[in-house]
């Protein structure tokens, strides 16, 4: 199928008129009526009805009408997408995030480097560590922020952004909010609400609750969804310190040696940057992330 019939075919289902869609397709009206009828032996049957000064689509033209009206878009927004690259006009930079780290983590770096990387365009994507990697080395994503990873491949470039520990989060009203801080024994009297795919559970496992696993209540994938069964009262979130959180809700730190990770920037080894990614490598390592924890 070739884009120019699909475009002469279009042109006569607009217009109803082999003339008018021929002078709108600047051709010939022999070649629009060619291209059209190639399309439709590729496709096995008549699109268009044409009897004298009456041309109709067929059923099966209205069939394919909108789904070829979708091809050509896309064909000419790939077009226009690929000039603008070509021209610089356009400057992608694809971010992996693990679970649990928050998107709020790239915002001032993102407007920072936008500033002198015209034409930024972010793409976030959200994956457990292990999936951002092979993200990473297939070419999927340019850069990953990660907490705890085993196994990081020797291809991979590896740097420490900061650390940070792991506090409770829970609705005011709930039985520990006046506490200073909680203990592990009131962790494991409380229901907790579970992240999904969380690189730091089988940290905080092994850490609170070594011989019995916690009471765990409902699960979510996304960190709004369980700030507002928090909110509810249905249990106490887990959740790294610099996590934004709902205004209703209490941050609690827990006693004794609190779970805590290291959130990394991961990028491919000997592989070119583009500006962008060079732009918020730079900016990403060289930024104090003291400030983001503290503040959040």
């Amino acid at each position: 199928m070739e884009l120019h019939q699909v475009r002469y075919f279009l042109a006569v289902a607009s217009t109803l008129n082999f003339t008018r869609a021929a002078e709108q397709c600047n051709v010939t009206q022999p070649a629009l009526t060619k291209g059209v009828q190639k399309l439709e032996q590729e496709l096995g049957g008549q699109l268009i009805y044409r009897e004298r000064q009456l041309t109709q689509l067929t059923d099966l033209g209205k069939e394919v009408l909108p789904m070829l009206e979708r091809t050509l878009a896309s064909a000419d927004a790939v077009r226009r997408r690929a000039q603008e690259f070509q021209r610089k006009e356009v400057a992608p930079l694809k971010i992996g995030l693990a679970p649990s780290i928050s998107a709020s983590l790239v915002l001032d770096p993102i407007a920072e480097i936008a500033k002198f990387v015209p034409g930024l365009h972010v793409e976030l994507r959200e994956g457990a560590a292990g999936k951002l990697v092979d993200l990473l080395l297939e070419g999927e994503i340019n850069a990953a922020m990660v907490g705890d990873v085993q196994d990081v491949p020797a291809r991979i470039d590896d740097w420490s952004l900061f650390e940070e520990h792991y506090v409770a989060v829970l609705a005011p009203t709930h039985r520990l909010a006046n506490r200073p801080s909680i203990g592990i024994d009131d962790l494991r009297e409380t229901v907790l609400l579970e992240r999904a795919d969380c690189d730091v559970a089988p940290k905080i496992q092994q850490s609170y609750f070594p011989e019995k696993p916690p009471q765990l209540g409902h699960c979510s994938g996304h960190d709004l969804h369980l700030q507002h069964m928090a909110a509810a009262g249905f249990g106490v979130i887990l959740a790294p310190e610099h996590m934004p959180r709902l205004p209703t809700l209490k941050t609690i730190p827990l006693e004794g040696f609190p779970v805590s990770r290291e959130v990394r920037l991961l990028a491919v080894q000997g592989r070119r940057y583009s500006p962008a990614l060079d732009a918020f490598v730079k900016v990403a390592r060289l930024r104090d992330w003291s400030v983001v924890v503290r503040t959040a």
